[in-house]
């Protein structure tokens, strides 16, 4: 892979605050054009690592490279972030804050004001331009946020936990945006610590504990060389999975279950001890979740979320 294929480019970087490494001897590469995920709990290093690819801190060891560039600085008008700490100026309107956005980033004040009312027409916000933002729901709040960070075409999107505290109508939402800025042709650079939604984005991604990478690739590779698990849907007590002959490791989160069995046990006699203690409504062999991956990456240690 070369280099003007490469969105980001992360060599050895390390990053300390007093004795706490943050980030230890980090690297990974970034197509252009692809959805990347910074995965792995919270306070494992996603978010300094972000703010080290924006320039806001700098790394103490290794190099950085965005956008074929040594920093960020630079090339600040071809970036869209949206910080973890989220905010709008409340007495400011939809389209005040816009055009604000885009007037940061280089636009002039009717060009940035213009492409703001298409962006909030084209997103379901065109009744919501001249509201103030304190009268705006959380979701849509959100996107206006989201619309700010894209106003001026960005090549290269960087998201820090986009998903956290949206309700499932507007992750939805959010997924939309996410997928809308890679059918653009964007690149697309988010962290998250909820496995799923990376699952169901991702082109690549990178999972970090402790500051330090655990695994990174496309996420067809990733998942493909994890021990495949059974999958259930059921309905029923749980706590029947726990009697079962031959199963090493059980991720049970309720009504769906994902089982890892011992060496050389048959699937169908899993099923077998099953059949009328529980009520199965899917059954079947699939690569493991990326939340096992992980877990058995880090043997079973992570920092709490």
């Amino acid at each position: 892979m070369t280099s003007n294929t490469l969105a980001l480019e992360i060599n050895s970087v390390t990053k300390r605050f007093g004795k706490h490494v943050a980030v230890d001897g980090l690297s990974l590469q970034v197509p252009e054009g692809s959805i990347y995920g910074f995965l792995g709990p919270n306070g494992a290093g996603k978010t300094t690592t972000i703010r080290m690819v924006m320039s806001i801190i700098y790394p103490d060891d290794g190099s950085i490279r965005i956008l074929g560039q040594p920093n960020a600085e630079s090339i600040k008008d071809e970036l869209g972030y949206l910080p973890e700490e989220k905010g709008l100026y409340k007495k400011m309107t939809a389209i005040e804050i816009l055009t604000y956005f885009g007037r940061l980033k280089g636009m002039n004040g009717r060009h940035a004001k213009s492409r703001g009312l298409e962006l909030l027409k084209q997103y379901g916000l065109g009744d919501a331009a001249e509201k103030k933002c304190e009268t705006l729901s959380k979701g849509m709040g959100q996107k206006v946020q989201i619309l700010g960070t894209v106003i001026h075409d960005p090549r290269l999107v960087i998201l820090d936990e986009p998903f956290s505290g949206l309700d499932p109508v507007n992750v939805e939402v959010m997924r939309e945006l996410i997928l809308s800025m890679k059918r653009d042709g964007r690149t697309v650079i988010f962290s998250t610590h909820i496995m799923p939604q990376a699952e169901q984005l991702c082109d690549f991604i990178m999972l970090v504990n402790r500051g330090k990478k655990v695994i990174d690739g496309p996420l067809g590779e990733v998942r493909s060389a994890g021990d495949h698990g059974i999958q259930i849907d059921y309905d029923g007590d749980g706590s029947v999975f726990k009697e079962v002959a031959g199963v090493e490791r059980i991720n049970d989160s309720g009504k769906h279950a994902e089982i890892f069995l011992e060496k050389g046990v048959d699937p169908q006699t899993v099923l077998q001890q099953l059949v009328g203690r529980i009520s199965i409504r899917r059954f079947d062999l699939r690569e493991p979740s990326l939340h096992e991956i992980f877990v058995r990456a880090v043997g079973g240690e992570v920092i709490d979320e």
